[in-house]
């Protein structure tokens, strides 16, 4: 008899191996000066938190998702464990993932936003993710536990409750939100990156939020800028080349004296 593992499992855990396994490609390309959106040496000085720090740090929020999303497969599960042999159509998964990616853009540009202009939020609980002044890859989920069960934790549930994926779906959809988040903060313009290529929403677009001039524009995440857009948030940039090798995201010139 083979060894099965329930879709509940692997929907909780592959997206962490994932994360991991990703962030190590960039951290492997991450001496490519030419492809980096800054330099190694103000990675090293501009950002206010050890690496060791933020691997401790990504590991908690991790295990506090599993657990949140363990109970979460079995309060919403069926009796077979979460193994399935249902197989929705291609236009259903399209349904959910879209549902899904619109549901968790939304929760997440919202609580977002909430926590820059809110001042006790933003001291106490965010200003914890902004230590990354230069983002690189395996920070991406580097935040205050509280943080973290409110925008990743509470978003992910609300995006497969409401769209109502099957764990087997919520596989690949938080695989895909895992690797979009990791490539967002991976601080590298790599050429013929397909996430460039199909979203707006990119790694010079979240680096340009990290920098000071850009801290109250550019909350959406991980994957549309729709709501920028509307409510007025979205700071228009450009890609540059920097002196020295690289690029660098500089905003339009009528934000530069906000």
């Amino acid at each position: 008899m083979g060894f099965a593992v329930s879709d509940d499992i692997l929907g909780t855990f592959v997206p962490i191996v994932i994360y991991w396994a990703y962030s190590g490609i960039y951290a492997l390309l991450g001496s490519l000066e030419n492809y980096r959106l800054h330099s190694k040496k103000e990675e090293d000085e501009k950002n206010l938190v050890s690496k060791g720090t933020v691997v401790k740090g990504v590991l908690l929020q991790q295990a506090l998702q599993a657990i949140v999303a363990l109970i979460l497969f079995t309060v919403t599960g069926s009796d077979d464990g979460g193994i399935t042999d249902s197989k929705p159509s291609l236009i259903v998964l399209a349904r959910q993932f879209v549902t899904a990616m619109l549901v968790l853009d939304t929760w997440q540009y919202f609580m977002h936003r909430y926590m820059h202009h809110n001042k006790f939020l933003y001291k106490h609980i965010h200003s914890q993710h902004h230590r990354l002044v230069v983002p690189y890859a395996f920070g991406a989920l580097y935040n205050h536990p509280v943080e973290g069960l409110l925008l990743d934790t509470i978003g992910g549930a609300l995006s497969f409750l409401l769209s109502g994926m099957s764990p087997r779906a919520s596989i690949f959809f938080f695989s895909f939100a895992t690797i979009k988040t990791v490539d967002d903060h991976c601080g590298l313009w790599l050429p013929g990156n397909l996430f460039h290529l199909f979203f707006r929403n990119n790694t010079a677009y979240h680096d340009v939020h990290h920098q000071l001039y850009g801290s109250k524009y550019n909350f959406s995440q991980p994957f549309f800028v729709m709501w920028d857009r509307i409510l007025g948030t979205y700071m228009p940039y450009s890609l540059d080349k920097r002196a020295g090798g690289g690029f660098e995201a500089r905003p339009s010139k009528d934000y530069k004296d906000d």
